[in-house]
């Protein structure tokens, strides 16, 4: 039988024990060996024909060892062991590196808002099959993939420079219609007394409209607090349009927030978490590729109501 990814992740971690760099495809034989699969067992397809259903899970389970931070990427399609994952296999035991990896990634994992009712619905098929329909549970599929690939953009993003993370925004905020057809509108910038702006949109040719960027590259427990929002605040106040977005990996505090709604719009600031960068990144697809796309149909009654009836 074909082993669940959860059963893969695990043994791929100590194939990478070596130290080599190594891409799903290159596990496919030797997991296939411990887990004793049959020739057709390591061949099978998925019944849409998308995909062999084994080198899929191996896929799966990297990226959950890579979300964990137990493996590294050193490049697009490659894997290595890192520090962690060499600790964890030396000193722990299977279960206890599961639980890891369960907490980490549940903690990496965006969270759904209210907004999301219908998809957080369907999400709890696991525990009621029988009460949910295929597009529920095609919907709750979805939710999953799209979480899983939210969390593999946070570790990566934390995984790089901070300067990276200052151009990411510069660039996500221009692929989300910001700067319109201003040429060069985006510009990454370190400004002397500045209150920390690391970025302007340019909204008009001339420049006289811009939007100010302050960026926080922050470990997912470490939230902004309002001295730091504060001295943004400051920095916008100055500039001609008075408008800022403030953007973090992790949080922000209460004290925070409060103090941003206290402003009633003067200037105007925008709070962005890590939870709703990555939710704009996967939804304006910046560094990311279309995977695969699923067309499902529906009847059109109007048509075949137009038909005549069998008497």
């Amino acid at each position: 039988m074909i082993p669940q990814f959860e059963e893969i992740r695990i043994q791929a971690l100590k194939e990478l024990k070596t130290g080599a760099v190594m891409r799903a495809k290159d596990l496919r034989i030797p997991l296939a060996k411990h887990f004793q699969l049959t020739e057709d067992e390591m061949n099978a397809w998925y019944p849409s024909g998308n995909g062999e259903i084994f080198l899929d899970r191996i896929s799966w389970s990297l990226s959950y060892l890579f979300i964990a931070g137990l493996v590294e990427k050193p490049q697009r399609g490659d894997y290595k062991i890192s520090e962690k994952g060499l600790s964890m296999l030396s000193s722990c035991t299977e279960e206890q590196i599961n639980e890891f990896i369960r907490v980490t990634v549940n903690a990496r994992t965006p969270k759904k808002g209210s907004k999301n009712k219908n998809v957080n619905k369907a999400s709890s098929h696991v525990e009621n099959d029988d009460e949910y329909t295929p597009e529920e549970e095609l919907a709750d599929s979805y939710d999953k993939i799209k979480q899983n690939v939210q969390s593999q953009i946070l570790a990566t993003i934390l995984s790089k420079q901070p300067q990276e993370f200052e151009r990411l925004v510069v660039k996500l905020l221009q692929a989300m219609g910001y700067g319109g057809e201003v040429k060069n509108s985006g510009v990454v910038t370190k400004l002397s007394n500045d209150g920390g702006i690391d970025g302007i949109i340019k909204e008009d040719i001339l420049g006289f409209n811009h939007i100010s960027i302050q960026a926080k590259r922050y470990a997912l427990d470490n939230n902004v607090g309002r001295n730091e929002v504060q001295s943004f605040v400051g920095a916008v106040a100055g500039t001609p349009s008075k408008k800022g977005v403030f953007i973090t990996t992790s949080d922000y505090t209460k004290g925070a927030m409060d103090y941003v709604e206290s402003l009633n719009g003067s200037p105007t600031i925008i709070l962005i978490n890590g939870q709703q960068l990555t939710e704009y990144i996967y939804d304006y697809g910046l560094g990311l590729q279309t995977e695969k796309v699923l067309k499902v149909m529906k009847m059109d009654m109007d048509y075949w109501d137009a038909m005549d009836n069998a008497q």
